[in-house]
């Protein structure tokens, strides 16, 4: 089975629907791992294409305090004015749908989905020695994480050493697959949907296949000037609007 990995989409309902085009006819089910909401103008669209795909979703910390189980004082201003714009968008039907989003980590056919890291969803895994917890901790040898905007990941193999992965397509591509070596535990992050900091504003995400054991790391262009253009118009932070430029 074809599993599309989505994350950190983030209310672009723009780069959500390029990468589903481009992702067509490629997968069987949908997994999300989080912050379907926050930062961008489209929080009911983006959760009304969720619910259509009717992909297996865990909470991220932006749909906790956007539905307002959570608190915005951890927040930093610009992230903060952004989700409390968030709340006075949301339909009543979809802010219910992300207060029963269930906290990962969710197993789901062999493999684990957390949004964070495996002892504390809201922990960004950035290095090796912060994802060593995860991977001896993980129900399973793969472990598809978000939350850092980042794709690639983290391996641990026989030699009990941690190895940070990075993956970007090479020029002219738009994936580039990893193969799953047995005896080898992996942290994944398919990247960011809607909010890209790796440098590549093009959306990212991937799609795993079980069967053959490999995952395949996406990066789909967009309309970014479309999705800023409406960011503008609902008055969410500038810095906001202008990173989806340069991936940062």
């Amino acid at each position: 089975m074809r599993f599309l990995i989505l994350s950190d989409i983030h209310a672009n309902l723009t780069a959500l629907d390029a990468s589903l085009a481009e992702a067509k006819g490629k997968w069987d089910k949908a997994v999300c791992l989080g912050d379907v909401v926050g930062y961008g103008p489209d929080p009911n669209e983006v959760i009304d294409r969720i619910r259509e795909l009717d992909a297996v979703t865990i909470r991220g910390n932006h749909d906790k305090v956007g539905c307002g189980l959570t608190s915005a004082d951890d927040f930093n201003p610009v992230a903060r004015a952004a989700v409390m714009w968030t709340r006075e968008q949301l339909r009543p039907e979809n802010r219910e749908y992300l207060e029963k989003l269930p906290t990962g980590p969710v197993s789901v056919d062999g493999f684990s989905m957390v949004h964070g890291a495996i002892p504390d969803e809201d922990e960004y895994v950035v290095a090796p020695a912060q994802a060593l917890d995860s991977l001896l901790e993980a129900p399973s040898p793969l472990t598809f994480f978000g939350h850092t905007h980042l794709q690639g990941g983290f391996s641990l193999g026989a030699d009990n050493k941690v190895q940070m992965l990075r993956f970007r397509p090479p020029d002219g591509e738009k994936f580039m697959t990893l193969g799953l070596e047995k005896g080898t535990s992996y942290l994944l992050n398919p990247g960011s949907i809607g909010q890209p900091r790796d440098g590549d504003p093009r959306a990212a995400f991937a799609i795993a296949d079980a069967d053959r054991g490999e995952v395949e790391f996406w990066r789909v262009s967009y309309e970014v000037e479309s999705v800023q253009e409406r960011m503008e118009k609902a008055g969410l932070p500038e810095p906001l609007i202008l990173r989806l430029s340069f991936g940062r």
